[in-house]
């Protein structure tokens, strides 16, 4: 049984990393927030130490280190700009490091962090879990084992709408979760890198505070992406249908189902982090280099290669 800490325990994602510890069959003994709301913890670590200021968790993780009660992991589930910090302090702890999505937000982090990896012997894994999706795999392999000269052009939507409170948080300010493109598209265009290889280009054609969109072309794939939070943007069918998120993928005008299947990849994450499989620093930075280009571009007119929504959007 392996012994884990949490920082970012009142977020969103951190009940993902709770159930997946629970169910990986090891223990979550002491978890951080600087919001005291986590009664979440009751439905899976009631026992576990909680603490509201970094320094008393920092101080309480020494001492289990000092008594030999080792912590074995450090899961981060904190604000994208805390990241690189949070895994350092997992590492110097002695502690290997499981990182939510996106590891960090500028690639010289990671070649940072890859000093700092190899100086303590511990790793740094991140979570992908579009590389586990059953569907995602399946669309991978078909594209592997097709002609290797053959260049897809595809199309990716995804709108996932958010109230006033998104633009208020830390998750709306650029400088802290990285912008749109970081926060909600990090793993698409990690998944995409992984399925169709190198990137060749990277254009921006539209980047607002909730919408951005633009056209990468990879050794097999020119893709059209299209991302936002803006509930208005999403299609009218689907609205009547009383849905807020709305995901498309299509390949040479076939779509791509992948809409369901999520619910236990952090599980199955964590079961390949617990058996040496985990994702590393070499696979997040491709996908780390093209959001910080994405971030830092000038947008170009859109004029040939653009996603059918970039044109309903500037109208």
């Amino acid at each position: 049984m392996k012994q884990f800490a949490l920082i970012g325990a009142a977020g969103f994602v951190a009940p993902r990393h709770m159930r997946a510890i629970k169910e990986t069959g090891n223990v979550l003994v002491s978890a951080f927030d600087k919001f005291d709301s986590v009664g979440i913890l009751d439905s899976y670590f009631p026992d576990a130490h909680f603490f509201t200021e970094f320094e008393r968790f920092d101080r309480h993780v020494d001492k289990l280190r000092r008594n030999g009660n080792l912590i074995d992991y450090v899961s981060i589930c904190s604000p994208n700009y805390l990241h690189d910090a949070h895994i350092r302090f997992g590492l110097r702890n002695n502690a290997d490091v499981i990182c939510e999505k996106p590891l960090v937000l500028n690639p010289w982090n990671i070649d940072a962090l890859a000093k700092i990896e190899e100086e303590t012997g511990k790793k740094i894994n991140t979570i992908l879990q579009l590389r586990l999706h059953p569907g995602i795999i399946a669309l991978k392999n078909k594209i592997a084992q097709g002609p290797k000269d053959k260049v897809y052009d595809v199309d990716l939507a995804y709108i996932t709408s958010r109230g006033r409170w998104y633009h208020s948080s830390w998750k709306g300010d650029e400088a802290k979760s990285g912008g749109i493109a970081t926060n909600i598209g990090v793993h698409f265009f990690d998944m995409l890198g992984w399925i169709f290889g190198k990137k060749k280009s990277n254009i921006v054609h539209l980047q607002t505070k909730d919408t951005a969109a633009g056209y990468l072309e990879f050794e097999q794939a020119r893709v059209r992406w299209f991302l936002s939070t803006d509930y208005c943007k999403i299609p009218e069918p689907v609205k009547l249908q009383g849905k807020r998120i709305y995901r498309l993928l299509e390949i040479g005008g076939q779509e791509v189902e992948f809409s369901e299947g999520f619910t236990d990849l952090h599980t199955i994450s964590y079961d390949r982090i617990l058996s040496g499989q985990g994702f590393g620093l070499s696979e997040s930075y491709p996908s780390i280099e093209m959001v910080h280009e994405i971030r830092n571009a000038t947008t170009m007119p859109a004029i040939n290669e653009y996603h059918p929504y970039v044109r309903s959007t500037l109208k």
